[in-house]
């Protein structure tokens, strides 16, 4: 998983737009009241009649010049469509008939002259801007006027939401003149098929929002570790096996796209004034590539399609010319089915290991006079980056692409943070920003306030020519069609106004955003779009221990309106006729609680399980010899003996995490008690730096001063097993015996060696419950 580098980014001035009803605003920042001031204070100074008259367009992204009048426009069956008679004037002409008569049940005909009560489409090269329209709306008629159809197509679309959300025999529209274009050529979102498969419906719905709100690009991450999702007709394996993987409770997971799937897909995208973008991994993140066809890899072993996330040492073998052949007969079959110009290579998180060790990589190596496997990745990328030169095509890559050397005719997607811009920007790449957006981050720290003052280019004004604009990825180990729309949306109304407008992103424009967006969410409701909330998770799930009432309490903090929590406390799956609580419910009994959130009739996300388990030691005092390190220890103490197990989740917040410091926790059972067992859990997920202790000792005494050993056993911790995984060191006493206090020494394994990608930091060490019977 592609981590996130968040910073705060200074805004440029430009434009502005109309005013808002301050009134319809959601006060979701700091200094709300202060902008409501400053828009009153307007207010007065331009009249209330046109304040009012501006507080009904709600369009996003917000135009950059617009003016309201009083007044409507009745649209009703006598209204008549005048557009270009070329093919991409009557296909936008058709587009916005069929949209009114579905969202507004009104048919509109074609006519041919005249102007009077008509919609008139037209081509004026008097306007400067791919993307540019000019949008007007009288009492007589709407003209909609552009230099070319895709700045036509969005004026449809900035028309469509001035439409009512009614069915009637006549709607009104406000009066505006609107001049709008986007600040930036590059406004794009990216969707991995390959962790999660999403079908083409969900694919196409997702076109049908990106272009509601003039997103241009959609960048379909099509092959990964975990499934190749592309049909190639010359390598059937591709799909045979690489499409499918064999979950860890033996279901068998994937699917793929047709050839005749995708020339679908494209042309709907295309319609809507979208550009997809395929990417096809290489050299790493391959593992569903080399399952299929195992002879390309170094190795030549056979593979598994990955079912864990992470970073995998099989990759794409550079020294076999093999590989070449096979990724170019890829291209070749990928590139008739994508009309975009570019093609998206991935080229990040390459490990080396196979290539240092095998023969014909080092003799390549030798032969080019390469220092080093970083000059290996460089040889792969230009070698790749020529052949789709050769094929009409330009080459798009993480930023990963520049080690050892990148030409700069390719472009680079930066996701590591500003360093690796300049980098890029001084050889002489054009960037796409995606760093600051990515959508599989949590919304306490990527919320729709901070997406929408993001400008992607604050960082790179000396190089503002270069920057193509910003890319929104959704990765999807943790997202799939069940619960992505809650990661996607509204914080994707926020990344397009603020990729369109890149104007003033002060508290005062904030709230006049978030006024629009208010207005937005019936249509969201009536599309069936599962969106999330502004600023945070669409519910918080904690379990408690509730010792007064002999159990836990579940617990709910809700960030979304209208959600019902259903849960079931036998293991099985909750659904819509499940029990359910709103805030919270008490669990009397340990077993196993899964919980669900549900909204209008249907899940939201998939059950979070919390395992309960009663022991002597639940609640019981306990004395910790070093605090746990931020940010792991948010939890308190009590979280090693509440009861709750946790997962193989480390964000999942009943871990606590101690880092340079040993693990010494004392418990006080009260009085003697006779001890059987005792048990602690420790979390092993080295892709998080997170290994196991090396020694483990348990302890007890009647006194806390005089203590018995009972357990000192040694543990192995495996660097390089990326696999996240609880172990339990247990001891059971042969006999029965009494103590009052429990001692659990745990022995950090120490700086991470040298074949981690963390070597010479300090591994953490987590534990999540000590376990007395």
């Amino acid at each position: 998983m592609r981590s996130f580098l968040c910073r705060s980014m200074l805004a440029c001035p430009t434009p502005v737009g109309v005013t808002f009803n301050p009134r319809a605003a959601d006060p979701l920042f700091k200094n709300f009241h202060r902008a409501i001031r400053a828009v009153l204070a307007l207010g007065l100074m331009l009249g209330a009649s046109s304040v009012l008259a501006a507080s009904v367009v709600t369009i996003i992204p917000k135009p950059q010049q617009m003016s309201v009048s009083d007044g409507h426009f009745v649209l009703d069956a006598r209204t008549r469509i005048r557009a270009p008679h070329d093919k991409r004037g009557i296909e936008i002409a058709n587009f916005l008939r069929a949209q009114i008569l579905q969202q507004n049940g009104i048919r509109l005909r074609d006519s041919a002259t005249g102007d009077d009560h008509r919609i008139v489409l037209q081509i004026d090269p008097a306007i400067t801007g791919d993307e540019a329209y000019r949008l007007q709306i009288t009492t007589q008629g709407i003209r909609i006027t552009a230099a070319q159809d895709r700045g036509l197509f969005w004026g449809v679309q900035s028309l469509r939401q001035l439409l009512p959300l009614k069915s009637a025999a006549q709607v009104e529209l406000p009066l505006v003149d609107i001049h709008d274009q986007p600040a930036f050529g590059y406004r794009g979102t990216m969707l991995d098929v390959s962790r999660h498969f999403y079908p083409v419906a969900f694919v196409k719905k997702q076109l049908d929002l990106l272009s509601y709100y003039k997103i241009n690009t959609f960048h379909w991450h099509l092959t990964d570790d975990q499934g190749w999702r592309i049909e190639i007709k010359k390598y059937p394996r591709l799909t045979q096996v690489g499409a499918w993987r064999t979950e860890a409770d033996g279901r068998r997971y994937g699917g793929f796209y047709t050839q005749a799937q995708i020339r679908d897909v494209v042309d709907y995208a295309r319609q809507r004034n979208i550009m997809i973008i395929p990417e096809i991994e290489m050299p790493g993140h391959s593992t569903a590539a080399l399952a299929a066809y195992p002879e390309l890899s170094c190795t030549r072993q056979p593979l598994k399609v990955s079912t864990t996330w992470g970073v995998l040492k099989d990759i794409y073998c550079v020294g076999d010319d093999s590989t070449f052949t096979f990724l170019q007969n890829v291209i070749d079959e990928v590139i008739v089915l994508f009309p975009s110009p570019y093609v998206h290579i991935g080229g990040d998180e390459v490990p080396k290991d196979r290539w240092k060790v095998c023969a014909s990589c080092q003799a390549l190596m030798h032969a080019q006079g390469l220092k080093d496997e970083e000059g290996l990745q460089s040889y792969f990328i230009k070698r790749m980056h020529r052949y789709l030169e050769s094929r009409g095509k330009t080459l798009i890559g993480w930023d990963e692409i520049l080690e050892g050397g990148a030409d700069k005719t390719a472009v680079i997607e930066v996701w590591r943070g500003d360093a690796e811009g300049n980098k890029a920007l001084a050889n002489g790449n054009r960037i796409i920003n995606a760093s600051p957006y990515y959508l599989d981050t949590a919304m306490a720290k990527l919320g729709t306030a901070t997406m929408y003052r993001l400008d992607p280019a604050a960082s790179f004004a000396a190089h503002r020519d270069q920057v193509l604009g910003a890319e929104a990825p959704l990765w999807s180990e943790y997202a799939d069609p069940l619960n992505a729309e809650t990661r996607l949306y509204p914080r994707l109304q926020a990344f397009a106004e603020s990729l369109w407008t890149a104007g003033q992103r002060d508290d005062a424009n904030y709230a006049d955003f978030q006024r629009r967006l208010q207005a937005h969410y019936p249509q969201l409701d009536k599309l069936r779009v599962a969106y999330g909330a502004a600023e945070s998770n669409v519910v918080d799930y904690t379990v408690a221990l509730n010792a007064q009432r002999n159990g836990w309490q579940l617990r709910a903090r809700h960030g979304l309106d209208g959600i019902s929590n259903h849960y079931t406390v036998n293991g099985g799956e909750p659904d819509a006729r499940s029990p359910g609580f709103l805030d919270s419910v008490d669990i009397r009994r340990p077993g196993i609680v899964k919980v669900a959130p549900y909204r209008d009739g249907r899940a939201y996300d998939h059950p979070q399980t919390f395992t309960l388990i009663g022991q002597l030691a639940l609640g019981k005092p306990i004395r910790l010899g070093a605090p746990p390190k931020a940010p792991y220890n948010v939890a308190t103490d009590q979280a090693l003996l509440d009861g709750v197990l946790g997962g193989t989740d480390a964000e999942g917040g009943a871990w606590l995490g101690w880092q340079g410091t040993d693990m010494d926790a004392t418990i006080d059972l009260g009085q003697p008690t006779s001890i059987h067992s005792i048990d602690a859990r420790f979390l092993q997920d080295s892709e998080s730096w997170i290994l196991l202790p090396k020694r483990v000792l348990f302890s007890v005494s009647d006194d806390g001063q005089h203590w018995t050993t009972w357990h000192d056993g040694k543990l192995t911790a495996d660097p390089e097993d990326i696999h996240a995984s609880v172990r339990t060191v247990h001891f059971a006493n042969p006999r029965s015996a009494k103590a009052r206090y429990v001692r659990i020494d745990a022995v950090r394994y120490g700086a991470l060696p040298p074949q981690h990608p963390g070597v010479g930091h300090e591994a953490w060490l987590f534990a999540d419950e000590i376990l007395i019977h």
